[in-house]
């Protein structure tokens, strides 16, 4: 049997689909803070990487539960990782042509997706190590 039909624990499932929905949160929030699936934010560049956000999120939720799981939780952290950078830099230095959330730390919805951000980053880099552990 390949990785992919291999009977896994059901901790393992838990945890997967944990981790799916935690995805699915972090697209959620991105898309009501554009203001809507077809709505872009602006400069461009920062509408185009919530929308890339969002994809990789839904895509990484459905390899958690169907997929290559190695996978799906190495880009699990990277669906954390990268709006967590996002905030950090927006609301600290700011990004080129983007001030408007420089000093605004506390903006509800932002801490929201720190604290999914945040659980998806601790529940998906101890799996994706011991996914890497189990193929070696």
């Amino acid at each position: 049997m390949s990785h992919h039909t291999a009977m896994v624990p059901e901790a393992t499932w838990v945890a997967r689909w944990a981790g799916a929905l935690l995805c699915l949160m972090v697209a959620a929030i991105h898309v009501v803070d554009q203001g809507g699936i077809t709505a872009t934010r602006d400069p461009y560049y920062v509408g185009v990487a919530y929308h890339v956000l969002e994809i990789a999120a839904v895509v990484t939720a459905v390899l958690l539960l169907i997929g290559p799981v190695r996978l799906g939780w190495l880009l699990a952290a990277g669906v954390a990782v990268g709006p967590l950078l996002g905030y950090i830099l927006s609301r600290g230095p700011g990004l080129p042509d983007y001030s408007d959330d420089v000093g605004n730390w506390t903006e509800p919805l932002g801490l929201v997706s720190l604290a999914v951000e945040g659980a998806l980053l601790l529940l998906s880099v101890p799996f994706f190590v011991r996914s890497s552990r189990r193929s070696t």
